[in-house]
C-alpha cells in the first residue's frame, strides 16, 4: 500500500525535454505521466505530487505519417452549430506550436481542477532558450531512451 504523502513533504523537480524531431504522441505521454507525478513511488491520483517539465525547441517538433496534415482538433463554443477544428498545419501557420503538445498532454490528463493545476507546470518555449536556468533543470534525452521516439 503506498502511504499518503503530506503536502509539506512533496518535493517538485524540475525536467527539460529538448523536442526537436521527438514524436508529439510519445512525448506527450511521457510528460503526462511527469506532470502527475505517476513516476514516483508516492504517487497518489487524489494528490499533485508532480514535477515540473521544461519543453524547448517546440517549432521543432513531429509527427508520424500524414498526422501533421490530416489530424483534426474538434472544440465546441457552446452554442449551436458552434463546432471549431483546427490542425497542427493551421496551428504552426499561426506560430502556435506550443498548443499542438499543450493539447495533446491535456487530453493525457484526466478532467478536473486537478489536471489544471498540473498543466500549468507544463512550460513550453519555442528555442532553445527558457528562464528557468535558476531552478537548474535534470536534462532528460528522450530520443537516446527508445529510438522510435526520434522522427526522421
Amino acid at each position: 500500500m503506498t502511504p499518503f504523502i503530506k503536502r509539506k513533504n512533496i518535493k517538485n523537480e524540475w525536467f527539460l525535454i529538448n523536442a526537436q524531431n521527438l514524436a508529439v504522441g510519445r512525448l506527450a505521454a511521457f510528460i503526462s505521466k511527469v506532470l502527475r507525478g505517476k513516476n514516483k513511488p508516492t504517487f497518489n491520483p487524489h494528490i499533485d505530487n508532480g514535477d515540473f517539465v521544461i519543453v524547448t525547441n517546440i517549432d521543432k517538433i513531429k509527427f508520424t505519417g500524414k498526422k501533421f496534415k490530416n489530424k483534426k482538433y474538434f472544440r465546441h463554443t457552446g452554442h449551436p452549430g458552434g463546432i471549431k477544428e483546427t490542425s497542427p498545419l493551421i496551428l504552426r501557420k499561426k506560430n502556435k506550436s506550443n498548443e499542438i503538445l499543450k493539447l495533446a498532454v491535456k487530453r493525457m490528463l484526466p478532467g478536473g481542477p486537478l489536471a489544471k493545476k498540473q498543466l500549468t507546470k507544463l512550460k513550453i518555449y519555442n528555442g532553445d532558450k527558457h528562464p528557468h536556468e535558476i531552478q537548474k533543470p535534470k536534462i532528460i534525452n528522450f530520443d537516446k531512451i527508445n529510438k522510435s521516439n526520434l522522427v526522421r
